[in-house]
C-alpha cells in the first residue's frame, strides 16, 4: 500500500442537472418579453378581434340582404379615412371635441374646489351630501327636457349635459379622498403654524389624489356618455352623435361604427391622459419620495 494518500472524487448525482451558462441574448429576450407582455397580450387580442370581425360579417352576408346591418374593420377604416380627408367629418368632430371640453372642464373647476369645501366641513357635507347622492344616482336622460326649454337645441344644452354627468362623479370622489385625509398629519402641520391654504395645499391634496384621478376616469366616461346621450336625444344638430343616428336611419353602419370608433379613441386618449397626470401627481408617495 503506498503511503500517498489519494483524494477521491465523488460523483456527480445523476439526479443534478448541470448548470445552463445563460447567454446575454437569451436574458436580453426574457427581460424584453417580461416588460412588454402586458402590451403584446393587449395587442395580440386586438389582433385577433379584428379578425374575426372581418371575418364574421363575411359569412353572415351570404344571406341575401344581410350586408345592409354588417360591415367590416376594413371598410370603417376606409370610411373615416374618406370623411377625414374629404374634410366632411371635421364639423361634427369639432362640435363633439368642444362640447366635451368644455363641458369636463367646468365640471373640474367646479368640483375640486366644492369637493375640498363639503369635506372639510361637516355643515356643507350635511347639508348638501343628500341632494349630491340624489342627482348623482338620477339618469342624465332625465334632465334633458328641461335643459333643452332652458338652453335651446344646440352646443350649450349639450355642454350641460356633459357637466351634468361629469361633474358629479368628481365631485363624490373630491369630498371622500378629503375625508380620508391623515387627521394626524394635519394636526401636525396645524401645530407648525401652517394657515388653512397651506394644509390644503401640502397635506389635503396629495392625500386626496388617487380619489380624485378614480373620479376623473369615472368623469370623462360619463361625459363621453353626456355627449351621447344630448346628440342622439335631440339636444344638438350636429356633432358625431347627430351624424351616427342620421347614418343608423340610412343603414350606413360603416359610419355608425366609424363614429363608435371616434368615441373609443377620444376615451383612450382622455384615459392615457389621465394615467400621465397620475404618474407626474403620485411623486408625493412615501415609495416615491427619493425622486425628489
Amino acid at each position: 500500500m503506498n503511503d500517498t494518500t489519494s483524494t477521491a472524487v465523488s460523483p456527480v448525482p445523476a439526479s443534478a442537472a448541470p448548470v445552463r451558462d445563460e447567454g446575454l441574448g437569451e436574458i436580453t429576450r426574457r427581460t424584453f418579453w417580461e416588460a412588454n407582455e402586458r402590451h403584446a397580450l393587449g395587442i395580440g387580442f386586438i389582433v385577433f378581434v379584428l379578425l374575426l370581425w372581418e371575418v364574421i360579417p363575411h359569412i353572415l352576408t351570404l344571406s341575401r340582404g344581410m350586408d345592409l346591418f354588417f360591415t367590416t374593420p376594413t371598410q370603417v377604416a376606409m370610411t373615416l379615412y374618406n370623411m377625414f380627408a374629404s374634410g366632411e367629418i371635421w364639423p361634427a368632430f369639432k362640435f363633439s371635441a368642444v362640447a366635451f371640453s368644455v363641458g369636463l372642464g367646468l365640471s373640474i373647476v367646479a368640483a375640486l374646489p366644492l369637493g375640498v369645501i363639503i369635506g372639510r366641513s361637516h355643515t356643507m357635507n350635511a347639508m348638501l351630501d343628500p341632494f349630491i347622492t340624489a342627482f348623482n344616482a338620477t339618469p342624465r336622460l332625465v334632465f334633458l327636457p328641461i335643459i333643452l326649454v332652458w338652453f335651446g337645441i344646440g352646443m350649450w344644452s349639450v355642454v350641460v349635459v356633459v357637466f351634468i354627468g361629469a361633474v358629479f362623479p368628481l365631485l363624490i370622489n373630491t369630498y371622500a379622498g378629503v375625508r380620508n385625509a391623515d387627521r394626524l398629519l394635519i394636526n401636525v402641520v396645524r401645530s407648525f403654524g401652517a394657515s388653512e391654504w397651506q394644509i390644503n395645499k401640502l397635506v389635503i391634496l396629495p392625500n386626496s389624489m388617487p380619489f380624485i384621478i378614480a373620479g376623473l376616469r369615472l368623469a370623462i366616461g360619463r361625459a363621453i356618455l353626456g355627449i351621447v346621450v344630448a346628440e342622439f336625444f335631440g339636444g344638438s344638430s350636429e356633432g358625431i352623435g347627430v351624424m351616427m343616428n342620421d347614418a343608423a336611419g340610412k343603414f350606413q353602419v360603416d359610419i355608425v361604427f366609424a363614429g363608435l370608433v371616434i368615441f373609443m379613441a377620444l376615451s383612450l386618449v382622455m384615459v392615457g391622459g389621465v394615467k400621465v397626470l397620475e404618474a407626474r401627481l403620485s411623486r408625493w408617495r412615501p415609495e416615491n419620495v427619493k425622486s425628489f
